[in-house]
């Protein structure tokens, strides 16, 4: 085998290492959208040491799109300097003096979905700048590039390949919304984490729309429907991303308030949290994190739920059952423990029964419901009470 072939592998290992359980942090788009600044960058640091979101496992800041003033004489990329004024690196060290993490935008083409600056053809160069200023991962987007599959693989790579090359480790999210399956490629393109869907917006589905809604909005039950059937190619330093969270946004007419994005109850927002851990999914929060109220607050730092996601084993929960407006997750855990969700899609409270062996469960199993703290010894069978759009999330040991 050529040596350069040799490189590319071990390029390709290395990177997939940078995210061994799936990231967490804050994402600015769904609140900030591209009006994004400094001191709004500093306030979420200092929020999240604050309300305890840093302590609870959220290491990174994403900064998304409009951020950015375009490139100087020697075409080197460079911050608004009116919304930055300090800089990135003085940002990024802002950040990292409060124990976290700073994340990064662009786009692979010439410009980003707002209009802004991005990197096509500057990949090796920007990469280099996001580097000397202590950036830490990258979301790299795709407006304004081709449609074909493989142009997809050759632009990621080559901004992969720049990453690796700049001395600092930095994730690569690749962000091509799907539609070139990137659950079969990016991974070994050199990507930490790849979307699935859609942008998503602060709804339960788009089937809930009212009439007249402007078609093309993605609802927390319709990321599932697609991230779902992906299992399969999710694991340890590659993940499958359903996009943001919308916990806590109640309606708030942002970017995520577009296309029928009216917002969602707590129960719904505790369904998102719930499948997205289950899932094996990144958890990006999106709400504003500086006036969290005490239900939000409480979804988002659930450690026993958080821990279902950041789980070392790596697995995304197989969806067992799909079928009368059930949807039933199982997902092996790392000391041979099994976390199960069982969700209610339909308009109505109802009875969920099943056997644990009908799971591929067989024996008996300590339960510990991680929302309400139930538990029930030595059970071999599931009976509960499921709320309209609830997630009943539940931890099993077996006690054989």
């Amino acid at each position: 085998m050529a040596v350069t072939c040799v490189s590319a592998i071990v390029a390709t290992a290395q990177r997939n290492q940078l995210a061994p359980t799936p990231p967490m942090g804050y994402m600015t788009w769904n609140y900030y959208a591209d009006k994004i600044t400094e001191q709004d960058v500093k306030s979420v640091a200092d929020a999240m040491v604050a309300n305890g979101l840093r302590d609870a496992g959220y290491e990174y800041i994403f900064i998304d799109d409009g951020w950015q003033g375009g490139r100087d004489k020697k075409n080197n990329f460079i911050p608004d300097v009116e919304k930055f004024p300090s800089g990135m690196k003085a940002l990024a060290d802002y950040v990292h003096s409060k124990g976290l993490k700073l994340g990064i935008y662009s786009d692979a083409a010439p410009l980003t979905c707002a209009g802004y600056t991005a990197s096509l053809h500057f990949e090796t160069q920007d990469a280099k700048t996001f580097a000397a200023w202590g950036i830490d991962y990258l979301k790299y987007d795709y407006c304004g590039a081709p449609s074909d599959q493989a142009t997809a693989k050759a632009r990621y790579k080559t901004m992969a390949d720049a990453l690796s090359a700049s001395g600092r480790n930095m994730p690569l999210g690749i962000c091509e919304w799907g539609g070139r399956q990137p659950w079969t490629w990016a991974a070994a393109a050199g990507g930490s984490l790849w979307r699935t869907a859609g942008d998503i917006r602060d709804k339960w589905a788009a089937a809930n729309d009212a009439p007249g809604t402007p078609a093309g909005g993605v609802g927390i039950l319709d990321a599932v429907n697609i991230n779902a059937a992906l299992d399969t190619y999710a694991g340890n330093g590659g993940w499958n991303d359903p996009d943001m969270l919308v916990v806590g946004l109640y309606g708030y007419k942002g970017p995520s308030g577009d296309l029928g994005g009216v917002g969602c109850t707590d129960t719904e927002y505790r369904s998102q949290m719930s499948l997205w851990c289950l899932m094996a999914a990144p958890l990006m929060v999106s709400c504003d994190i500086t006036k969290m109220n005490a239900v939000t607050k409480q979804i988002l730092t659930n450690k026993d739920i958080l821990a279902i996601d950041q789980d070392k084993l790596g697995k995304q929960a197989v969806r067992k059952i799909h079928a009368n407006d059930w949807q039933v997750f199982v997902k092996p855990l790392e000391n041979g423990e099994t976390a199960i969700g069982i969700l209610n899609t339909a308009g109505t409270s109802r009875k969920f029964e099943t056997t644990l062996s009908q799971l591929g469960l067989a024996g008996k199993y300590h339960t510990y419901n991680v929302w309400t703290h139930e538990e029930k010894q030595q059970q071999q069978r599931l009976s509960y009470t499921v709320a309209s759009h609830e997630t009943v999330v539940l931890r099993l040991r077996s006690t054989k």
